[in-house]
């Protein structure tokens, strides 16, 4: 079995990528563990600057989390993981900057990464959204309460409360991501960008990260009311009958029926 992420020092710039695309680069305990490590490592190694994050194949980014893997009763957290959050990333800031290389769709926990990240370049075929509601869940990995920092709240909230995508240019025009480019041209891209970045004098682009993002000690403290209401709401949801019809239907390929308990 191939490595759930594949990491790759080039110059000053660790190239991280999702490397499960026989499951849409979902997520299981060993991209956990994989992607969470590789944060790891580019904060404690001096010669890693920013880190740029992508998904194998040219299809998808990441497709949240792997529904099979939770299905068959398997944790996406393996132990030591669980404070860096979804993925090991989404409560896992470092103060090196990191990009997404967006080379398809990012749905649900896709999405989420992208949130997480500091900067992103996207092929023209990308998608995002948050379509949990639709299946009885909450987008519990800070997408509820991040979307609506990095979007206009009326779009966020469409968003997040119809379940619907929204493609490449409208997530440019809002400022969702910072670049739109064919999907051959990602990488090169997100490379180039990350390469300005190494220009610059490595502890200033790091304290101005911190500062920017309120990072302390590895945390995000302006966050941590936020991700208190997200885990109640997500106790609260994921143990409703809702959430088991959810997938149920999916499954069945039938319209869910909803009962608000």
């Amino acid at each position: 079995m191939s490595e759930a992420v594949l990491t790759e020092l080039r110059d000053n710039v660790l190239l991280v990528t999702l490397n499960r695309p026989e499951a849409r680069n979902a997520v299981n305990g060993d991209l956990t563990l994989g992607l969470g490590n590789a944060l790891e490592r580019a904060e404690n190694e001096l010669e890693i600057r920013v880190v740029v994050l992508t998904g194998a194949g040219d299809q998808t980014f990441c497709a949240g989390a792997d529904l099979k893997a939770i299905s068959r009763g398997e944790g996406l957290n393996p132990p030591g993981t669980e404070t860096w959050g979804f993925a090991g990333m989404v409560q896992h800031p470092i103060s090196k900057p990191v990009i997404a290389a967006v080379n398809g769709t990012a749905l649900g926990g896709g999405t989420e990464l992208v949130l997480a990240s500091d900067l992103a370049v996207v092929a023209e075929h990308a998608t995002f959204g948050l379509p949990e509601v639709k299946r009885g869940l909450i987008a519990a990995a800070g997408g509820v309460f991040r979307l609506p920092e990095q979007l206009p709240r009326k779009l966020a909230m469409q968003v997040i409360l119809t379940g619907d995508p929204i493609d490449a240019e409208t997530a440019l025009r809002w400022g969702l991501v910072n670049e739109v480019v064919p999907a051959a041209e990602v990488l090169p891209r997100a490379l180039e960008l990350a390469g300005r970045i190494v220009e610059n004098a490595p502890l200033s682009v790091q304290a101005s990260k911190r500062v920017a993002l309120g990072l302390r000690d590895g945390t995000l403290p302006g966050e941590a009311e936020s991700w208190a209401a997200s885990d109640a709401a997500m106790m609260q949801v994921f143990t409703s009958e809702d959430a088991m019809e959810g997938p149920i239907a999916f499954a069945e390929k039938r319209p869910p029926v909803w009962k608000g308990r």
